[in-house]
């Protein structure tokens, strides 16, 4: 009898103690999987244009990487002509400034789909063209642009007194400039129109300056942008139309109907802001590829954004405060998408 008290004490100690361990066990994996996060131990090479209006979008997708795990390096900045390069030979991984229509050329010069992926929506709905001041469109009934073809109302934009309209362009090397070169070929506006290019905040600073100073002023301009929450489009500039749609056959098939808003042809497509992104990186990362196709930013947000680094807070710590607090602001929406891709994640 005692020696069967004894073994029966034994197997109640052995079952306790394989009841410890087993549920040490599940807390363990529990643990792992409160706390594991797809991207730990992982790197992620951000990539975007020299323009500083459009650094908003990339540092919040990179703190939102950061929060599935993923160490975000400093984004390199280049013009998209070389962007779209670096991207498919795998020397950086992602862009959120892919301008889908604009930057097609580049993309698909570069490898297309077979080397690079487009992904997600992160703005909507994006707007591009040509203003003048409100003034001197209604002095010198001015809507069109190809009116700039008659040299005495080119003269009237004329800041450097050569006898041609100065128009503020793009930068150089980005799509934007390709479509307004190709636009002052295709609408015979070469003889009276020069295209001046250079740091695109430069040159809005300058048509800020002359407008102020009650001159004439010629720009291309995009929306989102501060640029229209200062000069208010109806009340302080027009949009020019163009005569007919035509934009360089890189960016595919394009009708007018494409080009046109509120019934005025503005010459640009109606575009979206999409993430293009390495396609070998895509595929190792099914989280980031997830999130990618998740993240949206308002036009209103972005706009708002880019007007207080118009007004001086604009330094590299700056945006990551305002990415920061954009988080913070739609923290139920970001959480929404940080606790899908984790749910994608966990299938893979």
């Amino acid at each position: 009898m005692k020696k069967l008290l004894v073994v029966a004490a034994c197997i109640t100690l052995l079952s306790g103690m394989v009841a410890c361990e087993n549920d040490n066990k599940t807390q363990e994996s529990s643990a792992t999987v409160l706390t594991g996060l797809p991207g730990e131990g992982k790197t992620v090479k951000p990539v975007h244009d020299t323009i500083a209006e459009e650094h908003f979008q990339t540092a919040v997708v990179s703190k939102l990487l950061e929060k599935l795990g993923y160490e975000v390096e400093e984004p390199a900045e280049v013009t998209p002509a070389i962007m779209f390069f670096t991207l498919a030979q795998g020397d950086v991984d992602f862009t959120a400034i892919f301008w889908e229509r604009l930057h097609q050329n580049f993309y698909e010069g570069r490898g297309g789909d077979e080397k690079l992926a487009k992904l997600g929506v992160i703005i909507s709905e994006t707007l591009q063209g040509y203003q003048i001041d409100k003034k001197t469109a209604e002095k010198y009934n001015i809507t069109h642009l190809d009116q700039l073809k008659d040299p005495e109302i080119a003269k009237l934009f004329d800041s450097d007194r050569n006898g041609k309209a100065n128009l503020a362009g793009c930068n150089p090397g980005s799509g934007c400039e390709l479509a307004i070169e190709h636009h002052l070929d295709a609408y015979g506006l070469r003889d009276t129109v020069e295209h001046d290019q250079g740091a695109y905040g430069i040159l809005l600073a300058d048509v800020m300056t002359r407008y102020e100073q009650g001159e004439s002023v010629l720009f291309y301009i995009w929306s989102p942008l501060w640029f229209d929450r200062i000069l208010k489009p109806g009340e302080d500039t027009i949009w020019l139309e163009v005569p007919y749609t035509d934009l360089p056959k890189e960016q595919g098939d394009i009708s007018e109907k494409d080009t046109t808003v509120k019934g005025k042809n503005l010459g640009f497509v109606v575009d979206r802001v999409r993430i293009a992104a390495n396609r070998e990186f895509i595929e190792a990362n099914p989280a980031a590829k997830k999130l990618f196709e998740l993240v949206t930013i308002p036009v209103d947000d972005i706009n708002a954004q880019n007007l207080l680094m118009r007004d001086g807070e604009n330094s590299q710590e700056d945006v990551s405060r305002h990415a920061d607090e954009w988080i913070a602001k739609n923290q139920d929406t970001v959480d929404g998408w940080i606790e899908e891709v984790l749910q994608v994640d966990s299938k893979n």
